[in-house]
């Protein structure tokens, strides 16, 4: 059987630079498609409505420790275990950060995808940076370019993420302050509960965010038949079946539950979650993205929006 998907070995030190290289030979092309679908999407959309001191309500949000007893609405909170904070609409500009995974698996890109997962997660963040820039909106990103208010933010966001050192997992993010958005966007591969141990923190601290799962069709929809070897770009482990298709039922059964348990446990914080395949529109993202920023429910699409 034909190859479906191109695998990516792990990134040694012998080879940072080499990996370093590519991204940086990626980067134009992201930020030239970034753009064009940033203009595509964006006509017709002004300013978006922001929370802060109003009087029109945004949204509820949960309650931070520290925070004024004052603000926290009872009834909402009566509805379940958890407490919640009544949030009004604001007309100043806030904090947008934005992050995309680096990571050895999110250069995976099979027959059935137009794009890499790493790819497409690039041209989503700067078609944001692009988009909420032009809002007047505030554009960071953890560990990577310090906030700022330009016209250029995707600009100036690429150039840093060309120079940016090697990483994988989820970011730092102890230099957030205040109430910001972060926008997390990449494959998410890891079990759900290890991934709200580290954004469970980060939405107590009032952090309002929005997780941006990227998959290649071939992830989700398992092609693969007769002897067929896998291999994981992050550790290098390799796994062989010698009847793939057997093991295809399990497979989509636990990886759409994986993204179900993540959905649930992230809306459970307050926060948004998009799935997005590779074989779609860059544009979907974008627009679901956007939509949640604007405190507006994203119609569902296919791959899994929720």
């Amino acid at each position: 059987m034909a190859s479906i998907g191109q695998i990516v070995n792990p990134t040694s030190g012998s080879d940072a630079l080499s990996r370093a290289r590519q991204r940086a030979a990626l980067m134009p092309d992201c930020l030239v498609e970034a753009k064009r679908i940033a203009n595509t999407v964006i006509a017709g959309w002004h300013g978006r409505r922001k929370r802060g001191i109003g009087e029109n309500f945004w949204q509820f949000r949960p309650y931070a420790e520290g925070e004024s007893l004052s603000r926290i609405d009872w009834r909402r909170s009566a509805r379940d275990d958890h407490t919640y904070v009544r949030e009004r609409e604001w007309e100043a500009a806030h904090t947008i950060w934005l992050w995309c995974d680096m990571s050895p698996s999110m250069m995976y890109k099979s027959s059935y995808g137009s794009a890499s997962k790493e790819s497409r997660a690039l041209v989503v963040m700067l078609a944001l940076a692009e988009i909420l820039s032009r809002s007047g909106e505030r554009i960071g990103c953890p560990g990577i370019m310090e906030p700022a208010s330009t016209r250029t933010a995707a600009e100036r966001l690429a150039s840093a993420l060309m120079h940016a050192p090697l990483a994988g997992g989820l970011p730092e993010t102890g230099m957030i302050r205040g109430w910001s958005d972060l926008v997390l966007i990449g494959d998410f591969l890891d079990d759900a509960p290890a991934i709200m141990e580290r954004l469970g923190p980060l939405a107590r601290r009032g952090l309002r965010g929005h997780v941006v799962e990227i998959s290649d069709p071939a992830e989700e929809i398992f092609p693969y038949s007769g002897r067929t070897q896998f291999t994981d770009p992050e550790t290098g482990a390799r796994l062989i079946s010698g009847r793939a298709e057997h093991i295809r039922e399990a497979y989509r059964n636990a990886y759409l539950a994986r993204r179900e348990s993540l959905g649930q446990s992230l809306r459970h914080l307050g926060w948004t979650f998009t799935s997005h395949r590779t074989d779609h529109l860059a544009s979907e993202a974008l627009v679901a993205v956007h939509m949640y920023l604007s405190g507006m429910p994203a119609k569902a699409t296919h791959g899994g929006q929720l």
